[in-house]
């Protein structure tokens, strides 16, 4: 039986007189892949920095496995087992793709051949193996978003939040993002994903949250999603919204 591995409970988190986000509540079961979508400026990226405590809510609560993490430290919220990525990729270019992987392995690993040994298999599965010695600001944009999610995969997480993982990939590369996402999952791994590429996300989340101006303004499968009429209006405007009334095309 699933259980809830995360519950955002009436998040709502400011800066000076701005409403990043209000009252923001869902849950996520294990095992799922959930999209976070919403226009720029939603408070997506908010959400997940106030999930991995990067920011601290101003009022809400966060559970994690029954635990209240809103308080806690990144450090703290890592080591319990919640992985993230960013927006703008944060990984160590002067250093090599091994020396990357191992960062996240000296979380669980404090002895240097342990945590080289779990670098060198991650390594692995997430298509490495022939790169380990390469300088990390050598890699192609795509290579280097999938090094930040295998430095996050290597403190061996429970939940994985990735943000904007596709932005700026071709199709092809969109296609491979999300057949490794799904291997995943596959793995045990539940998934958030902060997109804009719906090429991506539409076909493999279970469920799909959409934000705007800091609210949540719908939650569902991806078919109740795209065809929500405020998710419509979120994405194309009011002007759009009207000429549509009466056709029932889905959101492309």
């Amino acid at each position: 039986m699933k259980k809830d591995l995360l519950i955002i409970d009436n998040i709502t988190k400011r800066f000076g007189g701005l409403l990043a986000n209000q009252n923001i509540s869902f849950s996520i079961d294990e095992g799922e892949i959930i999209g976070l979508i919403g226009p720029n400026g939603a408070g997506k990226s908010t959400l997940f920095n106030c999930i991995s405590c990067y920011y601290n809510s101003n009022s809400g609560k966060i559970l994690f496995n029954g635990t209240d993490i809103s308080r806690k430290t990144p450090e703290a919220i890592c080591q319990m087992g919640i992985g993230r990525t960013f927006q703008l990729v944060r990984i160590f270019k002067e250093m090599t793709v091994l020396e990357n992987i191992m960062i996240g392995a000296f979380l669980k690993h404090a002895k240097q051949g342990d945590a080289t040994a779990k670098a060198e298999e991650t390594a692995n599965l997430f298509g490495f193996t022939e790169k380990l010695s390469l300088e990390a600001g050598s890699l192609t944009i795509s290579d280097q978003k999938r090094l930040e999610v295998a430095r996050a995969f290597a403190t061996e997480p429970k939940i994985l939040l990735l943000d904007e993982m596709m932005a700026g990939l071709n199709i092809q590369e969109v296609r491979e993002t999300t057949d490794l996402i799904l291997k995943l999952r596959g793995m045990g791994l539940t998934l958030v994903l902060v997109e804009h590429v719906m090429e991506g996300i539409m076909p493999i989340a279970n469920r799909v949250i959409v934000l705007d101006y800091g609210l949540k303004i719908a939650e569902g499968t991806p078919e109740e999603v795209v065809n929500n009429e405020k998710v419509i209006e979120a994405y194309f405007g009011k002007k759009y919204h009207a000429k549509r009334r009466g056709n029932t095309a889905p959101l492309q």
